[in-house]
């Protein structure tokens, strides 16, 4: 755990029981939510990486222009 992080559970452990499940959902929320952005990202990696070849390979083959 990080000097940081330890410095925020120090302070949130003076609050209340009702503030610190506040600030707990909080925090499990965000990290939730960060989970679910990484795994779209990744989902949608292999079909970017698709559409890419193939405007790279139109280039190549004069089917577009500048």
């Amino acid at each position: 755990m990080t000097r940081l992080l330890e410095k925020a559970v120090e302070e949130i452990s003076k609050l209340s029981r009702t503030e610190q499940d506040s600030i707990a959902a909080v925090i499990l929320e965000e990290i939730s939510d960060e989970k679910k952005w990484e795994e779209s990202f990744l989902a949608s990696k292999k079909g970017l990486e698709l559409l890419a070849k193939e405007a790279l390979a139109e280039y190549q083959s004069g089917m577009t222009s500048h």
